[in-house]
């Protein structure tokens, strides 16, 4: 990996969009928390009282979802996806930013893809009033804040390429 936060300066890290992404990123792991916790209540009253909490499957399915679109912005931002840089290392600096900011416009086309069908899915499903199956809880908001958050990961995908384009090494 040869694209770091720190190196070239090309992590967002200052502006609106850098505004969003570090709370967003802290609410989803608090999300997380929450659900991890759910889990082991659910298995310490499995095992020592033979009973579960009710819809804990639905809980952790709905808090994974929402919490790892939370994260996606931040890491987008930080440049921390997986690089696979075989190919390209030993390529001129101006053209590997050129081949990141590529990647980077491309991995907004496929947020921009997931975001519109989760919009869809998420308009289908408050339209329906569709709700888990144990709890009840409407789906169609936390798809909803899905598709939100994969909208506010291309932005933030375009806001890197431009970084990565103009750092011009």
């Amino acid at each position: 990996m040869t694209h770091a936060s720190g190196e070239g300066g090309q992590a967002v890290r200052e502006g609106p969009l850098a505004a969003f992404t570090r709370p967003l990123a802290v609410a989803g792991g608090f999300l997380m928390l929450a659900v991890a916790a759910t889990v082991t209540v659910n298995v310490l009253l499995r095992w020592l009282f033979n009973t579960a909490v009710s819809g804990d499957i639905e809980l952790a399915q709905i808090g994974t979802a929402v919490a790892v679109f939370a994260f996606l912005p931040l890491c987008q931002s930080r440049r921390g996806n997986i690089v696979v840089d075989s190919f390209t290392a030993g390529l001129p600096p101006r053209v590997r930013n050129g081949l990141d900011a590529l990647w980077d416009i491309v991995y907004v086309a496929m947020a921009l893809i997931i975001a519109w069908r989760l919009g869809v899915g998420a308009w289908d499903t408050i339209r329906s009033n569709t709700v888990s199956m144990m709890l009840g809880l409407p789906t169609g908001w936390a798809i909803a804040a899905c598709s939100a958050m994969a909208v506010f990961l291309a932005l933030v995908a375009i806001a890197t390429a431009l970084r990565v384009l103009r750092s011009g090494r």
